[in-house]
This record gives structure tokens, C-alpha cells and sequence, in this order.
């Protein structure tokens, strides 16, 4: 992992310290509410429905177990709201269905950050200083700048990696953050980077999205993808170069952002992306790209070219740790026992198969700890849960763990022998769900529950899915799939990219949801990048889990058999087309409005 030097720990305890002035100030009400405004959003802060809401950062999404223990006290400490707020959000709430918003929690993003949606901004000062002692913050995390980078979460570890993403979006990191010509652009930024065959960053969906590569002579270098993104217009990112030489990689984002900063729209923020730019402008906007890169090559002299030797410092920082014991050689007595118990233990067996990967060292394992499972919302882990996630890392991952993007935590050092007990401690710690891309491993924003700007709220819709498959033999039946549920348009929950997609919508005050289908993240499971297509019209919020009960038991008449393999849902649906499952539920609404 980088571990920040004298200056990076300066910086972020300077930062923290401008914004205790800043909320001093603000509290005495020298600083108004308009002028506070935009300087705690550029710290990670928002005021959402019924309480302040923390982003911290996660760069590429590594997370070492001290700083998953100032998670932990966080929220124990911190994610706790003033009684009569609760009760006065609990009540609201209730009204619509809810028995339970959780404090004391933290919650991953698809964009493998950190947020807490309880802590109060007097407070806000005492938890960025806390935050500062293990290197970390929420600079960059709003704001119409470029924000945290993201990674696969299985970089530096995967067997099909071409090579490690890390470096470059470390670099980029220090680079991006608060670069004084991008602090203001006419909308956020995203970047996401993959350095393996198979593309688990979803790159194409980003602002920026690229792709280490290797031409014909075996050089390595960048496929760069601008202009991705979903929202109100769910776009692929169009490639502007199949192979950029990696030495050129920052010169040539600078020219990217340089073109999108001087002609983005800002008279319109739902137009004002980079993809918008890039849909209208088209081949103007790469000749943009390219003449901008050729002056800051040839004219300026490359001054962002990277250097040999920068690559080498920063990559120095991403080497195997001594303590994953990459050397170690497998015990054959611990052999025989994993296979004693899986032999006996179907659970154990499905979870080796489910949330087990292979590692680029033979005697290595990445294992995922899944959050999803009755009760608990995707993405939330309470403060207990960290802690224990922060035991396991110490224990047997040389105490590093990963944010994925689809709202789980990956232990990226297992040795192979150290399976076995660490799904006994995993399993005590309520983290061993094996349901890795199954079902119910599904990805959901916060919703209407906690965010201001939902037309609707995702995690009851999220539960009772939950609840109707908690049968693991149903589950593995049906197979890989991917089911992602936004509860508004902005797409925080990825329903454009689910093979099931579920989006909350305002219908004359009431909660609707859409559901698309044949959307995909550009994963292996899914195939090439693409946005799902909404089948009908939409759903009352109690309809929706009857109509993905639809959905499945068609696939499951429609779906073919090839040897013991069968088709998995997205596969079925690219075969046969859209039709016969717009007509399951179809049979939903129809049934429902009969009973009405």
C-alpha cells in the first residue's frame, strides 16, 4: 500500500485544520450559510435528508486495518444522530414502511468510498482530525473536480493482470488533487483504471476510463475511453486511443480535461458532463483532444511525461508484503483438512467456490467478505463489522483489505492453508454470505431513506428481495446475475449496468420504480459494456419483487443447457430478446391492477 510521506501528512493536517476554522467561523456566523456552503462540499460534506452526510475517500479503494479501525470508532462515536432528529426521521419514515435506519455504520459506494450519514457538522472538525492520523480525509469527494480514482479491486494480485493499475492512479492521484486549472470544471470527473484481460473497474462507464494493454512489440501503455457515464443520459465511453504509450498517460488526461473545462457546458448541469460533450461534439471533440495533446508535447515539452524512475518509486510502495508470506508453501495436513470440511460442510463448499479467487501466487487467495444478507443493507457495515473486518486483515491479509465497487470488502493475501479458519472467524463475524454474484450480492444506493435528492427508496425494495431468496440452492440454480437498484435518476446504485436494473421514480408524489433489463458493467459475467433497456411501464414499490419473481422463473423456462452448463440470465436475455420477459411482468401489473 502507499503510505503517505511528510509532505502528503502535512497537507491533509493543514486541510484539516482550514476546515475547523472554516466551521468555527461558520457556527460564530462570520462565515454565512452560501459562503460555508461550497467548502464543506469540497471536504466531503453534505446536508442530506435528515442529517450531515461524510464522504471520506478511498483511493482505488485500499484500506489498511488501521484506517478501517478509525472507521470503526467513527462510527461508533460519531454516526449517531441528536435524539429528536432521529425520532422526527425515524417517524417520517415509518410512514412509508421503514422500521430501521441504522446509525452507528458506515456505508461503501459503488465508487469505493466511505460515507456516514449521521455525524453533525459541530463535530465535523473532531473527525477530519481524526481522520488525518491515519492518512485520510474527504478532499475530493464532491465538488466539480475530479474526483477519487477508482481501481479493480483485485489489482496487483489478479492471474490475468497485464499490469498493475496502482502506480498510475496513485500518481494520478497527487496530481488530481487540487489542481488549481480542474478545482472548478462544469461538472465532476471520473476515472477509473484496469490493468487486467478482464475489465472489473467498469471503465467504460466513466468519464475517463482506462485500460493497461500491451501492443504487438509487447510495449505497454493505455487504451483511454472518455465521455462514459449514466445518470439521465447513460452513455459508453467512445476510445480515443487503442494504445497510449503509459509515459504519455497524464500529458494526455491534461488534454482531455483542458478541451472538456473550455467548452462543457455550465448553463445546464444535467448537460454539463463529459459525455455530453463528447455525444454532441463527436469527432471535434477528439481532434480537440489531439491538437491540445500535440501543443503539450511539442509546445509546452511534455511537462506531465512521466519518468522511469517516478514509476519506480511509486510502484515501490505496491510490492508483495513480507507478511502475505508469498513463499510459504502449502501445509499438507491444513490440505486435508479445508477438503475434510468442505466434503462436509456445503456451506464451507460454497463459499470456496463462491467468494474465493485465484491470486497471481500459487499459495494465495483473494477471498471477498460479503455484506449483503437479511437485515443489512448493501453496502453498510457496522461499527463492529469493521472492527472484525480490521481482525481479519491483521490476521490473515498483512493487514490490507479492499472497498469493492460492487459493495463488498476483499482480503486481497490469503494463504491458502489460512482459508479454512479465516471462514470460521468470518462466519462469527456475520461477513461470510456466499452469494458472491449471485442474486442477492446485489448493489443499492442509500435511497430515499437517507438521500435528499431520491425520488424513491431502494433498501426496502433491496430487502424484500432479500427475503424472498434466502435459499442458497435457489440462488445457485438461478446463477450469476447482476441486480442494481438507484433510488433516482443520478444512478448512485448502477441500474443502468444490472442485467436487472431497478430505478425509483416520483409518480404524483408516490414511489414507482422502473426496471430495465440487458445491462451490463463490461465484466466477463457480463459481457461488453452496454446500458439495460427499460421493459414497460413502471412498478408500485410493492409490485417490484413479484416482477423480479417474474423475471426469474421465465429465465429459468427460457434458459438453455450445454453439457452441465447452463445459460446464465444475461445470456438468455441476449439470445432471445426482451419481449418474453416484458411479458412475465407485464403479468405482474396485470394481476395487480385485477386485485385492486
Amino acid at each position: 500500500m502507499y503510505r503517505y510521506n511528510e509532505f502528503d501528512k502535512a497537507f491533509v493536517a493543514s486541510r484539516a485544520a482550514q476546515f475547523r476554522d472554516q466551521i468555527g467561523r461558520w457556527q460564530r456566523g462570520t462565515l454565512s450559510e452560501e459562503a460555508f456552503r461550497p467548502l464543506r462540499l469540497q471536504n466531503g460534506w453534505y446536508v442530506q435528508r435528515h442529517a450531515p452526510m461524510l464522504r471520506v475517500a478511498v483511493p482505488y479503494g485500499e484500506l489498511s486495518s488501521a484506517q478501517m479501525r478509525v472507521l470503526a470508532r467513527i462510527a461508533r462515536e460519531y454516526d449517531a444522530p441528536h435524539e429528536d432528529v432521529y425520532r422526527s426521521a425515524l417517524e417520517a419514515q415509518r410512514k412509508l414502511g421503514t422500521t430501521h435506519l441504522p446509525t452507528h455504520h458506515a456505508h461503501f459506494t459503488t465508487r469505493t468510498n466511505v460515507q456516514f450519514n449521521w455525524i453533525a457538522l459541530e463535530k465535523a472538525a473532531d473527525v477530519m482530525d481524526l481522520l488525518a492520523t491515519v492518512d485520510m480525509h474527504g478532499i475530493q469527494t464532491s465538488g466539480n473536480c475530479i474526483r477519487n480514482i477508482s481501481c479493480d479491486e483485485r489489482a496487483g494480485v489478479a492471474p490475468d493482470e497485464i499490469a498493475d493499475p496502482r502506480p498510475f492512479a496513485e500518481i494520478m492521484r497527487q496530481w488530481t488533487t487540487l489542481h488549481p486549472e480542474f478545482a472548478y470544471l462544469p461538472r465532476k470527473f471520473k476515472i477509473a483504471i484496469s490493468g487486467a484481460a478482464e475489465d472489473r473497474a467498469a471503465t467504460d462507464w466513466h468519464d475517463v476510463g482506462l485500460r493497461l494493454v500491451r501492443n504487438e512489440q509487447g510495449e505497454l501503455g493505455f487504451r483511454v475511453a472518455v465521455g462514459g457515464g449514466m445518470g439521465r443520459t447513460p452513455l459508453i465511453g467512445v476510445v480515443l486511443r487503442e494504445f497510449l504509450p503509459w509515459r504519455q498517460i497524464m500529458n494526455y488526461i491534461e488534454a482531455v480535461v483542458r478541451v472538456y473545462n473550455q467548452f462543457g457546458r455550465r448553463d445546464n448541469k444535467y448537460k454539463a458532463r463529459i459525455k455530453i460533450l463528447v455525444k454532441t461534439e463527436g469527432q471535434r471533440f477528439i481532434d480537440e483532444v489531439e491538437e491540445e495533446f500535440r501543443q503539450i508535447v511539442e509546445c509546452d515539452g511534455g511537462p506531465h511525461t512521466l519518468p522511469e524512475t517516478e514509476l519506480e518509486r511509486v510502484s515501490a510502495y505496491f510490492q508483495v508484503p513480507a507478511q502475505a508470506y508469498a513463499q510459504r508453501v502449502a501445509d499438507p495436513a491444513a490440505t486435508a483438512a479445508r477438503e475434510a470440511q468442505a466434503a462436509r460442510s456445503p456451506q464451507f463448499a460454497r463459499w470456496l467456490e463462491r467468494n474465493v479467487a485465484p491470486h497471481r501466487e500459487p499459495t494465495l487467495r483473494i477471498v471477498t467478505l460479503s455484506f449483503k444478507r437479511l437485515l443489512q443493507a448493501p453496502g453498510d457495515a457496522s461499527a463492529e463489522q469493521l472492527e472484525r473486518v480490521a481482525d481479519l486483515a491483521e490476521r490473515f491479509s498483512a493487514g490490507e483489505a479492499r472497498v469493492t465497487h460492487t459493495q463488498n470488502i476483499v482480503l486481497p493475501w490469503v494463504h491458502v492453508d489460512d482459508l479454512l479458519p479465516l471462514w470460521h472467524a468470518a462466519v462469527a463475524a456475520q461477513l461470510a454470505s456466499a452469494n458472491v454474484h449471485l442474486l442477492t450480492d446485489m448493489i443499492s444506493c442509500p435511497g430515499g431513506d437517507f438521500c435528499a435528492l431520491a425520488n424513491a427508496r431502494s433498501l426496502p425494495i433491496a430487502q424484500r428481495i432479500m427475503e424472498r431468496y434466502q435459499d442458497l440452492d435457489e440462488l445457485d440454480d438461478i446463477g450469476e446475475i447482476d441486480l442494481h437498484i438507484s433510488g433516482c435518476i443520478n444512478s448512485c446504485g448502477h441500474h443502468h449496468s444490472g442485467h436487472i436494473g431497478i430505478l425509483g421514480v416520483d409518480k404524483d408524489g408516490a414511489e414507482w420504480y422502473q426496471i430495465t433489463l440487458g445491462g451490463a458493467d463490461g465484466s466477463a459475467r457480463s459481457g461488453e459494456a452496454r446500458p439495460g433497456k427499460v421493459i414497460g411501464p413502471s412498478f408500485a414499490a410493492h409490485e417490484v419483487c413479484d416482477a423480479v419473481v417474474a423475471l426469474l422463473t421465465r429465465y429459468l423456462a427460457l434458459r438453455e443447457r450445454s453439457g452441465a452448463r447452463h445459460e446464465t440470465f444475461i445470456e438468455t436475455v441476449q439470445r432471445v430478446g426482451l419481449d418474453p420477459f416484458k411479458a412475465a411482468a407485464d403479468s405482474v401489473r396485470a394481476s395487480a391492477e385485477a386485485t385492486a
